[in-house]
C-alpha cells in the first residue's frame, strides 16, 4: 500500500511539473531557396538554383520551467526541389530538413507571444534525378548542416484555452556538395528562408 502510494505521488508530482511545457505544432511551410547564382563544373554551368518546394511540417516544442527559454524541433514530410540553370530544370531532389533551434520567447499581458531562435538544421538528400542538358547521368548531393535563424509569434485567444495560431520564418545557411558520375562539380548553395504558418497546442 505504501509503495502504491509512494508510485502515484511520484507521478502526481511530474504532471505538476512538465504540465504547460510541451507545445506541439502543425502548419505548412514554403521552402524558398536564396542562392540564385551557383556556377558548377568550372563554369560550364552558371546561374543554377534550386527551386521552392512545399511541405507539411509539425513540430515539437518544451518550455524549459517558468522561463521565457524553450526549444524546438522543426520536422517536415519530404520536400522535392527542382535544380535549374538559367531557368531550364536540369535535376531534381527530394529532402528533409530538421532543424532544433533555441528560443526567447517576449511573454507579456496580451494573447502575441513574439519569439526569436537561433539553432542547427540539416538537409538529408536522397531521390538525385537528372534531366534536360545533363540527362543520362548520375547526379550525387550530399547531406549538408548548417546554422539557423527564427523569428515568429504565437498568437493564443483569450478563449481558446490551450489552442493558439503562429507565423514565422526561419533562415537556414546550408551548402551541398555535389558530384556527377563520381566526379566533384562543385558546391550547391541553397540558404532557404522557411515561411511556415498553422496551429499550435501546449499541453
Amino acid at each position: 500500500m505504501l509503495k502504491q502510494a509512494l508510485v502515484l505521488a511520484l507521478l502526481a508530482a511530474s504532471s505538476a511539473t512538465f504540465a504547460g511545457n510541451w507545445q506541439v505544432k502543425v502548419g505548412g511551410s514554403v521552402v524558398a531557396p536564396s542562392e540564385d547564382n551557383n556556377t558548377l563544373a568550372d563554369g560550364a554551368v552558371t546561374h543554377v538554383k534550386a527551386e521552392n518546394a512545399y511541405s507539411f511540417t509539425p513540430s515539437v516544442e518544451y518550455f524549459f520551467g517558468n522561463s521565457n527559454i524553450s526549444t524546438e524541433l522543426l520536422l517536415a514530410t519530404p520536400l522535392k526541389h527542382d535544380v535549374t540553370t538559367n531557368g531550364a530544370k536540369i535535376a531534381s531532389f527530394k529532402e528533409l530538413p530538421p532543424t532544433l533551434t533555441v528560443k526567447y520567447n517576449f511573454k507579456n499581458s496580451t494573447g502575441f507571444t513574439p519569439y526569436i531562435g537561433v539553432g542547427a538544421t540539416a538537409v538529408i538528400v536522397w531521390g538525385e534525378k537528372t534531366t534536360g542538358v545533363i540527362a543520362g547521368t548520375k547526379l550525387k548531393a550530399d547531406n549538408a548542416f548548417g546554422v539557423a535563424g527564427q523569428v515568429g509569434f504565437n498568437f493564443q485567444p483569450a478563449d481558446a484555452k490551450n489552442w493558439g495560431v503562429f507565423a514565422d520564418v526561419r533562415y537556414a545557411n546550408i551548402s551541398s556538395d555535389l558530384k556527377l558520375d563520381g566526379a566533384k562539380i562543385g558546391s550547391l548553395d541553397v540558404n532557404p528562408w522557411v515561411y511556415t504558418i498553422g496551429y499550435s497546442y501546449r499541453f
